[in-house]
């Protein structure tokens, strides 16, 4: 399903049909921006629903994401999804931000608290002024108006809650703050996204929740994602990926087989939809996209 820059996101993926999209994040140089749009102009021709860009706290990474994710809207006839976070930042310097993106067109919004600011795997302290939780950044988004938020949602439970049961109340709130729609982190089983579901509804979670894959393309770099974003890279699957792991084309070959075959379980699940993280390259999420015939998805 294709839809305009300034359409509700979450409109659009509550009408039922599936969504298609992609994650790109902001370059740090010139050179990578130059390939980031050669990028974006791939993926616009799969005709995706929406484009999300992810977001860094404060100064170039928060600058450079609130003007691309402008340029996509202005330049492009993709819909854009920015991020923001909590991560150091008062409410004021949020609701700049957030004017910002309503500046260049951007009206949907992915809501974050972010990971704490001294480093995975240590506490959580907000910003003085700032925000604690991610449900008080959907109500700020939400009580300026216009705009369509998006949430995270976590297979596997987020690392600092005590059960899935809390994670899956966390996103019911999330929702009831004025969330349309959630998008899950990376995760490698069906069955997790499957047991999230499950207990999202339980918890009055009703809202579309929409699968994020990641093909695997290089073993090392999954594995040191995996790691930081404390998901689970299965034995048998890190097994297969090893003994191929000095052949980068067989890595990718398998990557895309293994992802599409990921895919169409959480299609035939009745997912909403995919949302691959792209690491700002095509070439393996059009592979996987071809391999499942999805120009159905996009309309």
């Amino acid at each position: 399903m294709r839809m305009h820059a300034t359409d509700s996101l979450g409109q659009v993926l509550s009408s039922g049909r599936r969504s298609f999209s992609f994650e790109l994040f902001p370059p740090k140089t010139d050179e990578g921006e130059r390939m980031l749009w050669q990028t974006v102009r791939e993926i616009e021709a799969l005709k995706p629903t929406f484009v999300s860009v992810t977001y860094g706290a404060g100064g170039t990474t928060r600058d450079r994401t609130v003007r691309l994710t402008g340029e996509i809207a202005a330049d492009t006839t993709l819909t854009p999804v920015g991020h923001l976070t909590c991560v150091g930042a008062t409410q004021d310097d949020l609701r700049e931000v957030i004017g910002q993106y309503a500046g260049v067109g951007v009206r949907n919004l992915l809501a974050l608290r972010g990971d704490p600011p001294t480093g995975l795997n240590t506490p959580w302290v907000s910003h003085p002024g700032g925000l604690d939780h991610a449900v008080e950044l959907v109500e700020l988004i939400r009580s300026l108006g216009g705009f369509s938020v998006g949430v995270a949602a976590f297979p596997e439970g987020h690392p600092e809650s005590a059960d899935l049961g809390q994670d899956a109340r966390v996103l019911a709130l999330k929702q009831q703050a004025g969330a349309e729609f959630a998008v899950t982190q990376l995760f490698f089983r069906v069955e997790d996204y499957e047991r999230l579901l499950v207990s999202a509804r339980a918890a009055g979670c009703t809202m579309p929740i929409i699968p994020g894959i990641m093909p695997v393309t290089n073993v090392a770099q999954i594995e040191r994602f995996a790691a930081l974003s404390g998901t689970a890279f299965p034995a048998d699957l890190a097994e297969r990926f090893h003994a191929v792991a000095d052949d980068a084309d067989a890595v990718q070959a398998l990557g895309v087989e293994v992802a599409a075959e990921m895919c169409q379980r959480l299609l035939d699940l009745g997912a909403p939809g995919l949302h691959f993280y792209t690491l700002n390259r095509s070439t393996a999420t059009i592979e996987v996209y071809r391999a499942l015939g999805l120009g159905a998805l996009t309309g």
